[in-house]
């Protein structure tokens, strides 16, 4: 796995490629007006993501096809730290699908305790909890 950086402007607007071409902006969030994400967005975003992707290969070898994943990560930071690491990260998954709630509480586990790469480097420096709702029902 390969990225490649460059400046595209006079102050903090990176642009960021894969191997593959796709591109993502980076910015500093300080700037008044950013046109990327910080690297710390990219981090949240990435756990999202990574998770995501792992429910829906869950589900989908168990025959259960979701109708549809959202998935708000929030990250706690300590105020003044440097560097200002994530203490905490919580994800809160909102599924909707003909899907039970015992498999959808067991696909989000499997993925957070087993499966996303990106869990699994995270929890070596921040607590990550979850919580899971099934068709605008908590299950956990």
């Amino acid at each position: 796995m390969k990225i490649s950086l460059r400046r595209i402007n006079d102050s903090y607007l990176f642009e960021t490629k894969n191997e593959r071409g796709d591109i993502v902006l980076l910015d500093n969030k300080s700037e008044e007006d950013p046109r990327g994400s910080s690297p710390m967005d990219l981090i949240l975003r990435g756990i999202a993501g990574c998770s995501s992707i792992d429910v829906v290969m869950i589900l989908r070898k168990q025959h259960h096809e979701l109708e549809d994943i959202q998935v708000h990560v929030e990250g706690f930071r300590e105020d003044g730290a440097v560097p200002n690491v994530f203490k905490k990260i919580h994800l809160d998954f909102i599924l909707k699908g003909d899907v039970t709630p015992a498999k959808a509480k067991r696909a989000v586990e499997l993925s957070m305790d087993k499966y996303c790469s990106v869990a699994k480097m995270l929890e070596k420096a921040a607590g990550i909890s979850y919580s899971v709702q099934l068709n605008g029902e908590k299950v956990c």
